[in-house]
């Protein structure tokens, strides 16, 4: 099983196109250890020939043109895509709204949970993806699935769901009442547990959670690896900086540094290879050069980069 990285930034990219801090500046002037990504997105193949996208982010099309493996083959049909299904973790626009960029009626198939399949079908702008060439799946909680493509033929990339701490997604909250609790625990936010078939080995993809929970640490236990929200690096790390109002808990993202932080929640979970993900523009671990950077790999976490790739 082959598995790339094409996106690592969360909403928005780094840098932001308006995003005028320190970062996205040191980003923008080409600053040694700052390096530019696209918004969240991985990819994973058992084949090396068709692939499984999970989410697919605004900047699809420059990760396509960025990974040669997800571009027509040289002898393939005038119009094809290695591209098989995409997997959605949430209904948030830098997992869902790449998915307009790939209206030009090639088949492929979509997977998603029961509430984010229904958040599509409530968006008619997504009826561009014909439902008789673009499958809508659902991804049952807690189960081993097969990922299949449109016409039904096993990707060999087998798929495991599992609801996380998070929240709706920041459009379908009730603006009226903006001091609601918008979190969720029950499918509107998932991990997934990614594997080749028959494989005894699987890679965790977790972008978006708001807590660990002894569920999540049970289910992670000797893990090969873990690619984990990365969002903020302390709780208030926007408002400090100045370039937003919300927490990251109140966003949905648990910070990576702290007591309750996600690398002392899981300090003591074996797991083989520890990832952080989806990592927002105010991240100071985005500076290679960073205190914090230095913080993260000294307890055993990588900062994902656009174009990494592993294999298990």
């Amino acid at each position: 099983m082959r598995l790339k990285i094409i996106g690592s930034a969360a909403g928005g990219g780094f840098p932001q196109w308006n995003c005028n801090y320190r970062l996205s500046r040191a980003a923008r002037t080409g600053m040694a250890g700052v390096h530019s990504r696209t918004q969240s997105s991985i990819a994973a193949s058992a084949d090396g020939a068709g692939w499984v996208l999970f989410n697919a982010s605004p900047d699809i099309r420059q990760q396509i043109a960025q990974t040669p493996e997800l571009q027509p083959a040289h002898d393939a049909p005038l119009r094809s895509t290695p591209i098989r299904a995409v997997v959605l973790t949430n209904a948030d626009v830098d997992h869902v709204a790449g998915l307009l960029s790939l209206r030009e009626r090639q088949p492929f198939a979509i997977y998603a949970t029961t509430q984010v399949l229904a958040t599509l079908e409530a968006n008619s702008i997504f009826n561009v993806l014909d439902p008789a060439l673009v499958p809508r799946r659902t991804l049952p909680p807690a189960k081993e699935l097969m990922i299949r493509d449109a016409d039904g033929r096993d990707t060999g990339v087998t798929v495991e769901s599992f609801s996380v701490p998070g929240k709706i997604a920041l459009y379908l909250e009730e603006r009226s009442q903006p001091d609601a609790n918008f979190s969720s625990d029950s499918g509107d936010t998932i991990g997934v547990r990614i594997a080749g078939a028959g494989s005894s080995s699987s890679v965790f993809y977790i972008p978006g959670c708001a807590r660990i929970d002894a569920t999540l640490r049970t289910r992670l236990a000797d893990a090969a690896c873990l690619l984990f929200d990365g969002t903020v690096y302390t709780d208030d790390e926007m408002v400090t900086a100045g370039v937003g109002q919300k927490t990251g808990s109140r966003m949905g993202h648990l910070a990576m540094s702290g007591d309750a932080g996600s690398i002392a929640g899981l300090a003591d979970v074996k797991i083989g290879r520890r990832v952080f993900v989806h990592i927002n523009n105010s991240n100071p671990v985005l500076d290679e050069n960073s205190a914090e950077h230095e913080a993260v790999k000294a307890a055993g976490w990588e900062i994902a980069r656009d174009g990494m790739e592993m294999e298990f």
